[in-house]
């Protein structure tokens, strides 16, 4: 930690001190929000990796999957 943010810590103790239970309640949850915003683009970064084949036969796809729907379906006739 640089001198600078000891101070900018030590000034947030000292404020607190003064505030309500409630307000010090909305700051440490501003504090969370930040401290989340921050951390958030690192967690998606590691979502965005993908492990091949991790889902190998879970699914599976009907051999007419690419023919034409009927008429019926596109207009709700039976």
């Amino acid at each position: 930690m640089t001198s600078q943010t000891i101070n900018i810590a030590e000034t947030l103790v000292a404020k607190l001190q003064f505030l309500s239970p409630e307000q010090q309640q909305t700051l440490l949850d501003f504090a969370e929000f930040l401290v989340q915003r921050h951390i958030q683009p690192e967690q998606a970064q590691q979502a965005q990796q993908r492990v091949l084949g991790l889902n190998q036969g879970e699914i599976w796809m009907s051999e007419d999957f690419n023919e034409p729907l009927p008429d019926e379906f596109w207009t709700g006739e039976e």
